[in-house]
Order: C-alpha cells, then structure tokens, then sequence
C-alpha cells in the first residue's frame, strides 16, 4: 500500500520565504497558482505575451513574466507547459538560473523519466501531480476540500525535499483528499498506460467500433450514436461515484447480465495481450522515442490521425445531435 500524506503531515511555513514560478498558466497552472496565492505563498506565473492565457493571468491579478525571468527569481520551479515543448523550455530558459538550492517541480514525470530533462545533481526535483484537471483543484479547493494529489521525489539534494513537496501539495489543497507516495518511473508509466489502453485510446476505438457495427448492420446513426456514445457519461458517472459493481447494480438486470456474459468477449485475451505489449513499449521507452520523434518531423502522423478522426461519422452525427441539447453548452 502506497504511503498516504495529509494536512497533519505538512507545514506551509516550509514555503514562506520561497518564491513559486508556474511555467505554464494552461488549466492547470492556473488552478495551483490561485491556490497557492490564497495559501498565502509567494508566486510567480511564467507565460509568454499574447493569447488568453496571458491575459487570463492579468485577469487573475498576476503579472506575467517569460520563462527566463521567472526561473531567475524563483526558487521553485514548477513546469506546467505540454510534455512535448518541456525539454526545450528548460534548455533554453531555465537551465542556467538553476543553482543549488532550487527545486525543479513537475506534475507528470515524463521528460525526466525518459531523460529529456536531466537536471543538475545539487538541485531537488519533485513532483506533485494533483488527480484531476486544474478547474477540479480550484473549485474543491474554494470549498475547502482538496484533490488527491501524487508526490514523488526524483532528487533531494538538499536533505527535505520531501517536506517542501507536501509543503507545495497543502499549498494547492492536495493533503485535504491525501497525497498518495509515487515515484517518477510509476506515475509516468501507469498515466501513460490509462490514456492509451483504457481512458483515450480504448474507450474511444470501443466507442467507435459500436458505432460502426451498428450503422453498418443498417440502425439509424443518430441511435448508434446515442447507444454506443451519448450513455458512456451515464456509465461512467456510475463507476466513478460507485465502483463497477456499484455501475452494475445501478443498471437494469439485462444489462448487469450482459455485462457479465459479453463483456469478456471483447476484452478477451487477445486484447489482454495487446494491453501488455503496450506496457512493454511504455516501459522500454520505444513510445517516449516514437513521439518525441514525431514532434521534431513536425507530427505528420499526428496531424493525420486528427484529421481523420474529425471526419468520422460518429462526429457528424455527433455533432448535429449536442446541438438539440442546450445543457451542454457552457
């Protein structure tokens, strides 16, 4: 069982005299920049001029600086751009203003796991990775709960990096719902192995595979798109308030049934085995390797890939029908 962390187990005075950079004020970066501003820490948020990120920021009250700069005068450095642009950001920017004492802070492991950012030995490098989206850690955290965070320690040159990190989870609200101890290499793999086995990749081919089946055996698109797409959200919702079984007693009889009886029949072993060379391609670093490959030729295959993805019927159809449902819209 992993080490859990809470209120109790940090102490914000770590921070006090410690300025804060966010590199990066995406959803994230601005969901623990607020948060930590309210804890009362000194931040400094790091994006580059134009586009509503930036002005968000001035929105929020802060002044946005370049990268280079907020690496210069903080003394935590939290990176919250994409994985892809985090290796040249640092190069370029943050490298040089890194001198012992500092803390290089991550929410996802993947550029030092696989190397692409090999810090200085005499700086501390850490990872609270709250598990949820930035919107999620601002709201719980404006009434007074907290998202379940990660920490993981990389280096702790300096002898308490662990107590800055939970220092940085209570900042954000994290050890109000329990920080769970992690390491780089496990956060990396396993968040890497959900997205591409289970929660995008996975769901998305079932989603399309069921639509397909259907409207090829000659059903209505719109009732293909509403059996095989609309309901996951129902699903879902289910299993993440209640567990699979809690989803299946909470669905009619026919389906628990179903589930039970057809369900192995597309999960199947075969499909078992393709999720474990999956894993192995994670953990060998051949997928870390194929995509940073495919950023540096420009993400032809990506943009391929996209492009085909928005012309599949599934969003036409899809499309057209969340039109006629005014409660989706923001």
């Amino acid at each position: 069982m992993a080490q859990i962390y809470y209120d109790k187990d940090a102490d914000l005075n770590v921070l006090k005299n410690k300025k804060i950079a966010i590199v990066g004020y995406g959803i994230q970066g601005r969901g623990q920049a607020l948060n930590l501003r309210d804890s009362g820490l000194q931040v400094i948020v790091g994006q580059r001029p134009g586009g509503p990120n930036y002005e968000q920021a001035i929105k929020d009250g802060f002044k946005p600086v370049d990268a280079q700069t907020a690496a210069k005068e903080a003394d935590i450095i939290q990176l919250l751009i994409q994985d892809h642009l985090q290796a040249e950001v640092y190069k370029k920017d943050i490298k040089k203003y890194l001198k012992k004492g500092k803390s290089l802070v991550f929410s996802h492991g993947f550029n030092i796991h696989f190397k692409q950012i090999v810090p200085p030995k005499d700086v501390d490098v850490w990872m609270i990775a709250p598990k949820g989206p930035g919107s999620l850690v601002r709201r719980q955290f404006e009434e007074g709960k907290g998202v379940p965070s990660l920490v993981a320690i990389h280096q702790d040159a300096s002898g308490h990096a662990l107590q800055e990190a939970l220092a940085y989870a209570k900042g954000i609200g994290g050890t109000r719902g329990g920080v769970f101890q992690t390491t780089f290499k496990e956060e990396t793999e396993t968040d890497l192995f959900g997205e591409q086995a289970v929660l995008c990749g996975g769901t998305s081919e079932l989603i399309k595979a069921g639509f397909d089946t259907l409207v090829e055996a000659g059903y209505a698109p719109e009732m293909a798109y509403f059996e095989c797409l609309h309901e996951v959200k129902l699903i879902v919702d289910l299993i993440y308030e209640t567990g699979i079984q809690g989803m299946r007693k909470r669905v009619s009889d026919t389906a628990e049934y179903g589930d039970y009886t057809r369900g192995p029949r597309i999960i199947n072993q075969r499909t078992r085995k393709e999720m474990q060379k999956i894993l192995k391609e994670i953990q060998s670093g051949k997928f870390a390797r194929e995509w940073i490959r495919e950023n540096k030729n420009g993400r032809p295959n990506f943009n391929k890939y996209r492009e085909d993805g928005d012309k599949h019927p599934v969003e036409k159809i899809g499309k057209e029908l969340r039109a006629m449902m005014p409660w989706m819209k923001k």
